[in-house]
């Protein structure tokens, strides 16, 4: 079966993209070379005056490249090959004697909007599925199809820029306002308007563009300029661990120096080089994991979820529903009095209303969405709900007292999920009488940000029920990972005793701002003060006086009651506006001066690679240890909770992705060594043990 179809309109060839076998269109080597013989004959065939590119998928334009046949390429030279046929097969599409039009609904992106950039032309449907994008930098790479070259010229530099090294979706009104499209049509329209589009000739205009754009842009000392300080913003973000915005910098400059074809080839070879990173590779090992979890993998019977009940409608509770309203459930809200009902209805109308202003959704669509969340103050009213999310306060007997509430007022067949960043969920479960209907579903937050979902089932938990939790979580467009039952899980756990070798640091005399520092360098985006500061100085306090703390005492390990001392004397993080540091309404954080309460003073000889290398090992080996003890089901795992969850640094590949590029032996090495130092916290698994002894590696080479 072929990729395309040609359907002749009078003079007008409507060229329809329909990918054999496929939900989607890709793009594939085997896609272009049947491109070159369609090109051949719009070339060659007088009877064709113009021509349409449309798909005849339900909500995909084009979704880009096909990313696990680009990962079977046996070299770099493969892929620079492909880039270069692409460019080529491009170039001829763009210099076509006979208008091109784009007719585009749903998902342009990557390369399936670099195909859209070589028409002549570009139409784009109003539909919520449609979006545009350039997201190649999340993969560690650059566009390879001309992407580089093509986008400033049509939306200039500045706003290419914002798209080009932040890999980030623009919806059609934005698009428009751009110029990166041409005109916006409501969906049923959108095959017309592109044939009388393509009948009339148009072509498409450069943006016009601010006068001081077009000022700072005109000669190559201005462009420099602006790319020079693009350059700054990147190394300061990123650290230079990522070679993918640098690159797309460089080819920038090149084709905006010496024209589109000198722009072309450097794209072609920067495209190849960043294919041979190790930041590549880790990055798309990433991106087909995530993937991957977009699947049920449980083949078992489950009712779908369609109405939710949502307990609680604290920040958590109203992002949660945010979510799921998003994807076409309706929910239950529920709190205990009308004022926490209508603060949280306050938050929901804001988050929909900030995505009103950026024209992601219309005034519509917000209303819309808001009429399918029904607020109540009685729990009867979940009664109809096909599962409830508890989302209370982090307290043992409080989440016990509202599981029996809401089994006595829900269906036998309803389930239930808690919220819950640490307390076990079996214990949550103890008093249930149906403890197989239980389930832990640990958020992140922000809600609507965070893309993982850490669902945690116990020994009695029903497969039905771990396969409708999963299936919530896909449909509100999260990551599951599924961990087994235990102390703090995985996350929550490896972060523990990350956060503890922290204060370790910090009461060593190693200064707050100092270390945030050292561990940005080392590629999270925050650093672990910042962070303690950020989930809150209470959150922690509470978990140190949990279960988790008693696991890490039974291996020897004596936390610090330092949160709970600071949470004492009224210091809870960010949210009151001191902790670790003071938040003063102007200006920026500093370090808060009464830390001199419970740390010394700070060390004047600091080893900036001793703490990394002390934090680091510290929360790899905790991960090892949940993997040895069966919380985690696989390394991937693993890597892709850690990386989404807590923001372990992806070009690292995730901690098990790590333990193999630096070898489980260097690893072991150093952490005997702080164990001789430091003692018991340091003691390494007995997997990374074998693992060293064996010269293994936790994911295939």
């Amino acid at each position: 079966m072929a990729y395309f179809e040609i359907e002749q309109q009078d003079e007008i060839a409507v060229i329809w993209l329909d990918q054999p076998d496929s939900k989607v269109n890709t793009l594939s080597a085997r896609m272009l070379g049947e491109f070159e013989s369609l090109l051949d004959k719009l070339e060659q065939d007088d009877s064709i005056h113009g021509a349409v590119l449309i798909s005849r998928k339900a909500d995909t334009f084009i979704a880009g490249a096909d990313i696990e046949a680009f990962t079977r390429m046996k070299s770099s030279e493969e892929a620079r090959a492909l880039s270069e046929q692409g460019n080529a097969l491009l170039l001829r599409l763009q210099r076509l004697n006979k208008p091109v039009v784009a007719a585009i609904h749903g998902a342009a992106l990557g390369g399936g909007l670099e195909v859209a950039l070589a028409c002549h032309y570009r139409i784009a449907s109003t539909g919520d599925k449609t979006v545009l994008g350039l997201p190649e930098i999340k993969l560690g790479l650059l566009p390879g199809g001309g992407g580089t070259t093509r986008l400033p010229r049509q939306i200039g530099l500045v706003k290419a820029l914002d798209l080009l090294l932040t890999g980030k979706n623009i919806y059609p009104r934005p698009a428009r306002r751009a110029g990166l499209v041409d005109e916006l049509i409501h969906p049923p329209g959108l095959l017309q308007a592109a044939v009388a589009a393509a009948r009339e000739g148009r072509r498409s205009k450069p943006a016009r563009l601010p006068l001081w754009q077009r000022v700072l842009t005109a000669t190559p000392a201005g462009r420099h300029l602006l790319l020079a300080q693009a350059r700054k913003t990147v190394l300061k973000k990123t650290g230079g661990h990522y070679p993918a915005p640098l690159k797309i910098l460089e080819v920038l400059q090149t084709g905006l120096d010496e024209g589109l074809e000198a722009g072309l080839k450097a794209e072609g070879r920067a495209f190849a080089e960043l294919h041979a990173s190790d930041a590549h590779r880790y990055l798309v090992r990433l991106f087909l994991a995530m993937q991957a979890r977009k699947h049920n993998p449980l083949k078992v019977s489950f009712q779908p979820v369609e109405k939710l009940g949502m307990l609680g409608a604290g920040f958590m509770g109203t992002g949660i529903a945010e979510v799921s309203i998003e994807k076409g459930m309706q929910v239950v809200l529920r709190d205990l009095d009308h004022a926490r009902l209508a603060a949280g209805l306050k938050r929901l109308w804001q988050d929909l209303g900030r995505k009103v202003k950026r024209r992601i959704i219309s005034d519509f669509r917000r209303d819309e969405l808001l009429s399918r969340v029904h607020p109540t103050v009685e729990v009867q009213d979940l009664r109809h709900c096909d599962m409830v999310i508890e989302a209370v306060f982090e307290d043992l007997d409080i989440k016990r007292k509202v599981v029996a509430e809401l089994e006595a007022a829900l269906p036998e067949k309803a389930w239930i999920a808690s919220n819950t960043s640490s307390l076990p969920i079996a214990d949550i479960a103890a008093a249930s009488r149906r403890p197989e209907q239980i389930i832990g579903m640990h958020y992140f937050s922000p809600v609507p940000k965070m893309p993982l979902l850490e669902i945690i089932i116990t020994e009695q938990t029903a497969p039905e029920v771990q396969a409708a939790a999963i299936d919530v979580g896909i449909r509100q467009g999260k990551t599951p990972v599924v961990v087994r039952d235990g102390p703090g899980f995985y996350t929550t756990r490896i972060l523990a005793a990350y956060m503890n070798e922290a204060l370790e640091l910090l009461a060593e005399g190693v200064p707050v701002d100092a270390l945030d520092r050292a561990m940005k360098a080392w590629g999270f985006p925050v650093g672990p003060v910042a962070l303690m500061d950020e989930v809150g100085i209470d959150v922690g306090a509470h978990i140190g006086r949990g279960k988790l703390t008693e696991l890490f005492a039974a291996r020897g390990i004596e936390g610090r009651d330092t949160l709970q001392k600071m949470e004492a004397q009224g210091l809870l993080g960010r949210k009151n506006g001191k902790g670790f540091y003071l938040y003063p309404k102007r200006g920026r954080k500093r370090p808060n001066p009464a830390l001199q309460r419970f740390f010394p003073e700070a060390n004047s000889n600091p080893d900036q690679s001793d703490w990394q290398w002390r934090l680091a090992a510290v929360m790899v080996n905790e991960a090892i240890y949940c993997l040895q003890e069966g919380i985690l089901q696989s390394a991937e795992d693993g890597d892709v909770a850690a990386i989404l969850g807590l923001g372990f640094p992806p070009f690292r590949g995730g901690p098990f992705a790590w333990v193999d590029h630096i070898g489980a032996a260097m690893l072991l090495q150093r952490i005997q060594g702080f164990e001789q130092r430091f003692g018991a916290r340091f003691r390494p698994a007995d997997l990374l043990v074998e693992m060293a002894e064996k010269q293994q590696r936790f994911h295939p080479q």
